[in-house]
């Protein structure tokens, strides 16, 4: 098996996640958490739409990790970050992470928004 060094250019991967954090770039966040190509930072939940909607610029995909088990965000919340020409994709926290890792290493703009396990 051949195995090939994978390089993120423009955000940082998910290294690792567990009880109530996020392992983002080597680093530990506790509680919920927005990573995007601007950096990594507290996210507020699915009230907190003004930190989701501020990467329409930056990114063409969102992914929302709802926790230990997928679950619907809000329907306005979906709305208004489609309206803003972002798409939303809905997982729970792990899937989330997995695939916003793989989307990452393609080089594509993407963003995550996670609640933790």
């Amino acid at each position: 098996m051949r195995l090939n060094e994978i390089t993120y250019n423009n955000a940082v991967p998910i290294d690792g996640y567990g009880p109530g954090f996020f392992r983002i770039g080597g680093e530990v966040h506790e509680g919920t958490v927005l990573t995007s190509p601007q950096g990594t930072t507290v996210w507020n939940g699915y009230s907190d739409e003004a930190a989701l909607l501020a990467l329409a610029d930056h990114i063409d995909v969102l992914f929302i990790g709802t926790g230990a088990e997928l679950a619907h965000i809000p329907a306005d919340l979906r709305t208004k970050l489609e309206s803003a020409g972002i798409g939303v994709e809905i997982m729970s926290s792990p899937a989330a992470c997995r695939t916003y890792n793989v989307l990452l290493s393609e080089g594509r703009r993407v963003a995550l928004a996670l609640i933790p396990v």
